[in-house]
């Protein structure tokens, strides 16, 4: 029913425990995490279900449930083939991880755009993404890339490529990506039926970060669009503390993850009560 999450990285400038405590006293029940601050990939690793335990016990805790798990890992296609399979080797690591944390999903890179340009990394990112659906074939985790700005997939026409090549490879997409690079809206509307998730933020072009109201993405007609697409994945509202990436603008994010939390959430029950 399009749940309404929000991503820890809103926090990563807080302990796990206090960006989840915080996350749940606004209101929500539902959490997206991803490596960085909030998890230690050595005990990941290293003691896959206990470190996965103690995070699913905190989420209990404050009555949260886990929507998806963000593995950046931005070198999965580097020109260095050590790099690379040392990327690739630690995802295969984390999958006990992944499993016993009881994501439905896991959300990746494409990889970067390494110093050998754009097309040399695309075409690398081909193999790595294959050898990622191969490492996860054997369990019901939902894999998806996020067509992030610096990535090789930044423009529809390379995530077709991407999807086409794969097959089985989902979408996480974050609307902010092509906001901050004007894409046309209709590029957009095409990629709806490969989107298994979806991240949330204000943005203009030129900002991919902005407060509400400078903002120029309609967000209600936003959930209209996904339900008309009949989109049944969770809505992850993402702001984020990298201020100056691309525009990136600061903000509070407390505030402004509530204000569109708000807007999301009636214009979800409006839609549902009508359809009912």
């Amino acid at each position: 029913m399009l749940e309404i999450a929000c991503h820890a990285w809103a926090y990563n400038n807080l302990p796990l425990e206090e960006a989840v405590g915080t996350i749940a006293r606004l209101g929500f029940r539902h959490i997206d995490l991803g490596t960085g601050p909030h998890i230690d990939v050595v005990s990941a690793v290293k003691q896959p279900k206990l470190e996965a335990e103690r995070i699913r016990h905190l989420l209990e805790g404050f009555n949260l449930t886990l929507t998806d798990l963000y593995l950046m890992l931005p070198f999965i296609n580097a020109a260095d083939q050590q790099k690379r399979e040392g990327q690739l080797l630690l995802l295969e690591k984390l999958m006990p991880f992944a499993e016993a944390l009881g994501t439905p999903g896991i959300t990746i890179s494409p990889g970067g755009v390494h110093g050998d340009g754009q097309d040399h990394s695309l075409a690398r990112s081909v193999p790595a993404l294959q050898r990622i659906m191969d490492i996860t074939e054997d369990n019901d985790l939902r894999i998806s890339f996020e067509p992030h700005l610096d990535s090789v997939a930044s423009t529809p026409d390379n995530i077709i490529l991407l999807l086409e090549a794969v097959p089985g490879l989902s979408l996480t997409l974050d609307f902010a990506h092509f906001v901050v690079q004007d894409v046309d809206w209709e590029q957009i509307r095409a990629l709806y039926e490969y989107v298994a998730h979806v991240h949330l933020r204000q943005a203009s072009v030129g900002h991919l970060q902005t407060a509400y109201e400078d903002g120029s993405l309609d967000m209600a007609g936003l959930v209209g669009e996904l339900l008309q697409a009949d989109y049944h994945g969770a809505l992850s509202i993402e702001y984020m503390t990298t201020v100056g990436w691309h525009g990136m603008l600061e903000v509070s994010t407390t505030q402004e993850a509530v204000k569109t939390r708000d807007v999301l959430r009636e214009a979800r029950n409006q839609l549902l009560a009508a359809r009912a």
